[in-house]
């Protein structure tokens, strides 16, 4: 479970931002938007958040610097080698962006303990890292690392609850990689819940085309399958079966007109090999037969929503967190409140997955689906520094006109737009 996400100096965020996924004690939707913590001390937590703004304002660079902060977790010990760089992007508008660390820090529940970690690199080295838990609700730090200028070395705190080969772990860090994915490649049991909360951390990127496989490889379960066209078929898209076909790959089901070298590159790499083809069947008006589509011949939304289903479905029985850049893109509004339904919604979400996104969207501020705490807004001041702000900080009257209002201006995060001059 997210409670907080911070970033500074990564690509348009320059100065500490911060996404609270906290929920204010507004009592409107409060019982389909957002669930009690596993952790006394702490408040309700939101379901979802959504981040509206204009083209270049940030909303990508966000969902970015989760994405990165996540690559880095899962790989940096086992991907980067000795002198390699860590592809991270600071802010470049300010001449100090380059020279300091990219921050990042998130505060979460795992295993009903609350976690606080975080890092700073530059593309040189990790700079700082640091992990504070609350197993029994107070803070303890149980590891951080700290790089001198002054030593040309690092200085390092272990904190007494924290066990395991803390000396063998941190000779083995390098000053590339992180410390939290060193120690559990080398079988810290104690970090593992932590490092776990980042592998089933989803990301979905702009313009990420989102493979179909997934989806696929769930219909071959019968029971998954009929969950997966319930979902299809509650969107709205009338589909009475999926049928999948497997066979072997044969050029000759490649387009005629794609060109021998790529046709010849094809083959060498899918010669032999198993293929899946989806179809879905729509039933034929004033008939009983049926029409079989495959799936390369339907509509773009039908293409996303099947690819969305199986992960979606996942998302929400494993109690994970999705963050999407720009999910309504080929989706008609009535899916995406579909969509978010299933989030917003305990029988659907029992295991109290949450959505982050962003998009451009703005009838779901006016439809009874989000909280005012739910939404955030992103924009550029004038030396092009993204700032994230919730709508909450405008204080709304109930029933205030939200789309009427943000498009008129009132909250700000809106795109400049200048007079055609003839």
């Amino acid at each position: 479970m997210l409670i907080e996400f911070s970033v500074a100096n990564f690509r348009s965020f320059w100065e500490p931002q911060r996404l609270s996924m906290a929920a204010t004690s507004q009592k409107d939707l409060a019982e389909n938007n957002t669930f009690e913590s596993p952790v006394s001390s702490l408040p309700r937590l939101l379901r979802s958040a959504v981040v509206y703004g204009p083209n270049a304002g940030g909303k990508s660079n966000f969902i970015r610097a989760m994405g990165f902060v996540k690559h880095f977790v899962v790989s940096s010990a086992k991907e980067h080698q000795e002198g390699e760089g860590i592809a991270v992007t600071p802010f470049l508008f300010n001449s100090l962006g380059p020279a300091k660390p990219s921050e990042f820090e998130i505060h979460f529940v795992q295993d009903e303990v609350r976690y606080q970690y975080g890092f700073a690199a530059t593309t040189e080295q990790v700079t700082n890292e640091w992990l504070i838990a609350y197993p029994e609700g107070r803070g303890q730090r149980w590891f951080e690392r700290s790089f001198s200028q002054e030593k040309n070395e690092y200085d390092w705190y272990f904190g007494s609850r924290f066990t395991g080969r803390k000396k063998q772990w941190q000779d083995m860090t390098r000053k590339n990689a992180l410390f939290l994915s060193t120690a559990v490649q080398w079988n810290s049991e104690q970090l593992k819940p932590v490092f776990s909360w980042f592998q089933k951390l989803a990301v979905i990127g702009h313009g990420t085309l989102l493979d179909p496989g997934f989806s696929i490889s769930e219909c071959e379960d019968e029971e998954k399958k009929r969950r997966i066209l319930a979902f299809m078929n509650e969107a709205d898209i009338s589909i009475s079966d999926i049928r999948m076909e497997t066979k072997e790959f044969a050029v000759e089901d490649l387009p005629s007109d794609m060109p021998q070298e790529v046709r010849e590159k094809i083959r060498q790499s899918l010669d032999g090999k198993k293929m899946t083809q989806v179809g879905f069947l729509h039933p034929i008006e004033g008939g009983d037969s049926q029409v079989t589509l495959p799936l390369e011949e339907e509509s773009d939304g039908t293409r996303k929503l099947f690819a969305y289903a199986g992960p979606w479905l996942d998302i929400l029985n494993s109690g994970r967190i999705l963050f999407a850049d720009e999910l309504d893109t080929s989706l008609h509004p009535k899916i995406m409140r579909y969509l978010l339904s299933l989030f917003h919604n305990g029988k659907t979400n029992k295991a109290n997955a949450q959505l982050i996104f962003t998009t451009h969207d703005t009838t779901l501020m006016d439809q009874n689906l989000m909280r005012r705490d739910q939404v955030w807004f992103v924009e550029k001041d004038q030396i092009n520094a993204s700032h994230l702000y919730p709508l909450s900080d405008f204080n709304p009257r109930a029933g205030e006109a939200l789309q009427k209002g943000y498009l008129n201006g009132r909250y700000g995060a809106l795109p400049y737009i200048r007079e055609a001059t003839p």
